[in-house]
């Protein structure tokens, strides 16, 4: 693991990756560009290529998992890590492109002023959208959307989004209990039991910029 910068800010923006060496090092640049003073930390979940090295390179604190405990033990392991460092707000995007630094600054601000404790980007809500969704994970999406709506009585329309900005109340309720499967669409029906308010804002997601998805139909 790379140790901390020595006068880290309270920001850290967490990026979950594997196998994604093609990807890896525009997104880490592409952050450092938005969010200069921000704390960028990759967990790389066992990869097989060089996935840590290229992210390393780029500049970001990289945390080499042993073995591959999936997306949801990895973005598990950020949050501990934002908790064990006092982070106070995480910025969550994916290795692989899809989520577009720019749009982060918009997150931050519903945070900052209180409009939830964790806001999420969704790619529903607005009129552009770069992304192909094949239609058996768009049912998916949409049916997830509505129970999680249906139960936490917050209306939810894209809750498989990875693209999220969370305070340190809900960083401390997810390093303990987010979910191993389906971590996103759990994730938002943990926070709501634990009485925290979440806010969904419109953003352009977009494809991934190398490698492919590891979720299939």
């Amino acid at each position: 693991m790379s140790p901390l910068p020595q006068h880290a800010e309270h920001l850290m923006v967490l990026i979950p990756a594997y196998n994604e060496e093609g990807a890896i090092g525009h997104v880490v640049d592409g952050v450092h560009q938005v969010l200069p003073h921000a704390n960028i930390v990759v967990i790389d979940d066992c990869s097989t290529d060089n996935t840590a090295e290229v992210a390393r390179t780029a500049g970001a604190i990289v945390v080499s998992l042993p073995c591959n405990l999936g997306i949801g033990g990895a973005v598990q392991t950020g949050f501990k890590f934002a908790r064990e460092h006092n982070f106070d707000i995480v910025v969550r995007l994916d290795g692989d492109g899809q989520h577009d630094p720019d749009e982060a600054p918009l997150l931050l601000a519903a945070l900052s002023a209180g409009r939830g404790d964790a806001v999420f980007g969704s790619r529903f809500l607005g009129k552009d959208n770069e992304m192909e969704i094949p239609i058996s994970r768009r049912l998916g999406i949409k049916t997830f959307a509505f129970l999680v709506t249906l139960l936490t009585r917050q209306k939810a329309t894209d809750t498989t989004s990875g693209f999220m900005c969370l305070n340190r109340y809900a960083i401390d309720v997810l390093a303990d209990h987010l979910p191993q499967d389906y971590p996103e669409v759990e994730g938002r029906i943990i926070l709501h039991k634990a009485g925290l308010t979440t806010l969904e804002l419109p953003v352009v997601m977009r494809s991934r910029f190398a490698g492919m998805s590891s979720i299939n139909s």
